[in-house]
């Protein structure tokens, strides 16, 4: 499994092209995101991702003992992805490391 981080991912979201999931709960993602990052639960399916399977999708969770992002990962893998990454310092690391975050309402 290939993983980012955070400021490397800061770095990638400038370029474009990049689609970042937060796998964390409704909640969470409301109260701080990645930037421009999409919300989608653990059982997403093909079609709530991008229909270019080459397109580089990242995912992240809570924190580095989260499973869900390495397991989202994994399931985009499975259904064809073949660019996936997991920021598995999650949206705590993002946080320490001072990176800019959204919140509210968004982006799903």
């Amino acid at each position: 499994m290939k993983s980012i981080a955070p400021r490397d991912l800061h770095e990638g979201l400038g370029q474009g092209g990049l689609t970042v999931v937060d796998v964390n709960a409704r909640h969470s993602w409301l109260q701080a995101r990645v930037p421009g990052a999409i919300n989608l639960p653990p059982e997403f399916d093909a079609a709530m991702l991008p229909a270019d399977r080459a397109a580089p999708l990242v995912f992240y969770c809570s924190n580095p003992l989260c499973r869900k992002a390495p397991q989202a990962a994994r399931k985009a893998e499975k259904l064809g992805y073949a660019d996936v990454r997991v920021m598995s310092a999650g949206i705590t690391g993002w946080v320490g490391a001072r990176l800019p975050v959204e919140s509210g309402e968004g982006t799903r």
